[in-house]
C-alpha cells in the first residue's frame, strides 16, 4: 500500500511521509507512532482487492457478454501514440512537482526547528542545546538509509540569511560525512556542530556579523569574535566537546593562515575540516551582496585552485565528486547549444547531472527534468554565469538569487525522463 502520513517531516523516522509500505519493520514502526488512521493511494499501490476466486467468478460470468464485442471495444479503447505521450508527461511533471513540494515542505520544517533553537539560545541554552540535538536526529534518520541520497536545489530558501546559511552547511556537511562513512554519534557531533557554527554571532552587531573587505581593522576583530564568543555560549549550553571543536575551528585553515588561533589542518577535527570547507562554499555561492554571488561551479573551482593551501586535499576531492562538476544551482549550456539549470547531481557521473532544459516548445511550467547521465549524446558544454544567458533563457529558467539545498532518495522515477 501506498501511504501517507499526515505527520511532520520530523515526528517520524522514515525518510519521505509518502511512501509505499515494503516491509513489516515498516508496519510495527508505524503502529508505535500510535496514529489512528493513515491515508493512502490505491491508484500507487500495488494492491490486488480482489481473491483468486472472485475474480474468476466475476470473469465467468461476463464472459458470454464480453466475447461479441471484445475485438471492436479494444480497439475503440486504444489510446494513439499522442495521448500516450500527453499522459505519460502529465503524470512525470506531477511526480516531479510533488516530489519538490515535499523536499521543500521538510526544509521549511527544518528551518522553523532551527529558528526555535536559537530563539533559545540566551534564555534558556540547555534546551537550545536538547533542541538542537533534536533537529540533529531528526535530519538523521532521514538521511542514514540505505540507497543513494541526490543532493537537490529548492526553490525556496528559509527566509532569513542565517537560516538558510545554517542549513545549507549542516545538510551538504552531513552529506559528506556520509560519503566518509562517519557513524550514527559522529554524524550527530557534526550536525549540532554544523548547525551552531555561528551561533556567535548572537552577541555581536548585526553590520558585523558578515565578513566585508570594507571593514576596518577594528571591525574585522570585532567579525572574527564571533568564534570566541560561539565557544562561550556553546559551553553554557552544555555541548560535547566535538560540536564545541567545531565552532571553535570552522574559520581556522589547512595552513594555518585562518583564525582566531591558526592552527594547521594536523590539529583540526575531523569535523571541523568538514565544515570549515562547506562553510567557505555556501559563503561565495550566497554572500551578503547578491550580486558578488558566484555559481556553485565557480565557487567550487576557486576551491579547488585554493585548495593545496587552505583545506584537507582528501576532503576536498571528496567534497567536489559529492558535488558534482557541475553542481545544482549552476546555469549551463550543453553541447546541443540549448540552456539549463542544473537541480541535482549524479554522484556516480558527475559529469551528467539532472538538469531543467530551456525548451521555447515546452510552457515553462511544464518543464521536465533530463537525466543526463541517459543521454550519451547530449552533455555540458560550459558553466556560465544567469547575468550571461540569453534573455529568454534567463527568464524560463529563473536561477535562484539564493542557493538552497536539500536531500532526497535517488530516484529514476517518473520526474526524471531520459528524454
Amino acid at each position: 500500500m501506498f501511504i501517507h502520513l499526515d505527520l511532520g517531516w520530523m515526528s517520524h523516522p522514515f525518510p519521505l511521509s509518502s511512501f509505499k509500505i515494503a516491509s513489516s519493520d515498516q508496519l510495527l514502526i508505524l503502529r508505535r507512532l500510535g496514529l489512528t488512521q493513515v491515508r493512502w493511494s490505491p491508484a500507487k499501490s500495488d494492491l490486488n482487492l480482489q481473491s483468486p476466486e472472485t475474480a474468476e467468478g466475476e470473469a465467468a460470468a461476463q464472459a458470454p457478454a464480453d466475447v461479441a464485442t471484445a475485438d471492436g471495444a479494444a480497439a475503440a479503447a486504444q489510446p494513439s501514440p499522442e495521448e500516450l505521450a500527453r499522459e505519460a508527461h502529465r503524470r512525470a511533471l506531477a511526480a516531479q512537482r510533488e516530489a519538490l513540494r515535499l523536499c521543500e515542505e521538510q526544509y521549511g520544517e527544518a528551518a522553523d526547528g532551527f529558528r526555535g533553537v536559537m530563539d533559545l539560545v540566551q534564555s534558556a541554552p540547555q534546551q537550545a542545546r536538547a533542541q538542537a540535538e533534536s533537529l540533529t536526529a531528526a535530519l538523521l534518520d532521514k538521511m542514514l538509509v540505505e540507497g543513494d541520497l541526490n543532493m537537490r536545489l529548492l526553490n525556496e530558501a528559509a527566509g532569513d540569511r542565517s537560516t538558510a546559511h545554517a542549513l545549507n552547511v549542516c545538510i551538504i556537511a552531513l552529506l559528506l560525512g556520509r560519503a566518509f562513512g562517519l557513524g550514527r554519534d559522529e554524524m550527530m557531533d557534526l550536525g549540532v556542530g554544523s548547525l551552531l557554527h555561528d551561533v556567535g554571532k548572537l552577541e555581536i552587531a548585526a553590520r558585523l556579523r558578515h565578513r566585508d573587505e570594507s571593514f576596518t581593522t577594528a571591525e574585522t576583530h570585532a567579525y572574527q569574535q564571533h568564534v570566541v564568543k560561539g565557544v562561550a555560549i556553546a559551553q553554557t549550553m552544555g555541548l560535547a566537546p566535538a560540536p564545541l571543536l567545531i565552532i571553535a575551528q570552522h574559520h581556522e585553515h589547512a595552513d594555518g593562515s585562518g583564525f582566531p588561533q591558526r592552527i594547521n589542518m594536523d590539529r583540526m577535527s575531523t569535523g571541523a575540516r568538514i565544515v570549515a570547507l562547506v562553510n567557505r562554499f555556501d559563503g561565495l555561492c550566497n554572500p551578503l551582496i547578491t550580486s558578488k554571488a558566484m555559481t556553485p561551479h565557480e565557487a567550487l573551482s576557486l576551491m579547488f585552485a585554493q585548495g593545496r593551501n587552505r583545506f584537507d586535499a582528501t576532503m576536498l576531492n571528496a567534497f567536489i565528486r559529492m558535488m558534482g562538476v557541475y553542481p545544482p544551482g549552476s546555469t549551463v549550456q550543453l553541447t546541443d547549444d540549448r540552456y539549463a539549470l542544473v537541480v541535482s547531481v549524479n554522484s556516480a557521473r558527475p559529469l551528467k547531472p539532472r538538469v531543467m532544459v530551456h525548451d521555447p516548445k515546452v510552457p515553462k511550467d511544464e518543464a521536465l527534468i533530463l537525466n543526463l547521465e541517459e543521454m550519451p549524446d547530449l552533455g555540458i558544454r560550459r558553466s556560465l554565469k544567469p547575468q550571461f544567458l540569453p534573455r529568454a533563457s534567463l527568464d524560463y529558467l529563473s536561477p535562484r538569487a539564493r542557493i538552497a539545498y536539500f536531500f532526497d532518495a535517488a530516484s529514476t522515477g517518473p520526474g526524471e525522463l531520459a528524454a
